[in-house]
């Protein structure tokens, strides 16, 4: 497993992972309701600037490796499911919406690997939709997860529920794409 920064990075990202989540069940002695979504929404922000800092020093410094492209996305998931789920206990994010994000990412996780193990994982390569999704669901969650008014202007309730909506109607876009991407791969290999 090779070390360098960019890595040193995602494991961070995987390491603030459990903060997001922690936070909201610490005592209420200890942090009030709106300090747990503050703090919780700042650990976000910091795992979200690291995921895409450890890419761009990883390009950068020349310095992508199997185990980064491995592992960085698997931060990526980790970290907006655990967030997700906590939303969704505080109910502040409808578990459909939940779970046509998670579903997504897992379904189009193991098709990015069945298409890899046929060595046709350039099919599946990511596609600007899914940035778009990906950037609607890291402004959306840290949102969800401060729920309070910022500045005295913008309601994090409204926006980062419409935010994830577009994220969820991205979501299922996106799914559809890879999949008619890999259809003809898929229907080759399944007759055989």
């Amino acid at each position: 497993m090779p070390f360098n920064i960019p890595i040193l990075l995602t494991w961070l990202r995987v390491a603030l992972i459990p903060l997001v989540v922690g936070v909201f069940y610490l005592p209420h002695s200890w942090m009030t309701p709106f300090q747990q979504g503050v703090a919780a929404t700042v650990v976000f922000i910091v795992a979200a600037v690291t995921d895409w800092f450890d890419g761009f020093l990883a390009r950068r410094w020349n310095e992508t490796s199997a185990f980064g492209a491995f592992l960085d996305p698997v931060a990526d998931k980790l970290m907006v499911t655990g967030a997700l789920l906590v939303l969704v206990q505080l109910d502040r994010v409808n578990a459909a919406v939940a779970f046509i994000i998670i579903g997504r990412e897992i379904g189009i996780s193991a098709l990015r690997e069945w298409m890899a193990q046929i060595g046709a994982s350039k099919s599946v390569a990511v596609h600007s939709l899914g940035k778009i999704k990906t950037t609607a669901q890291m402004i959306a969650i840290p949102m969800l997860l401060y729920y309070d008014l910022l500045f005295d202007v913008i309601d994090t309730r409204f926006w980062g529920n419409c935010l994830l909506i577009i994220a969820a109607i991205l979501t299922v876009w996106s799914m559809f794409y890879y999949l008619r991407k890999a259809w003809p791969l898929i229907k080759e290999n399944t007759n055989t």
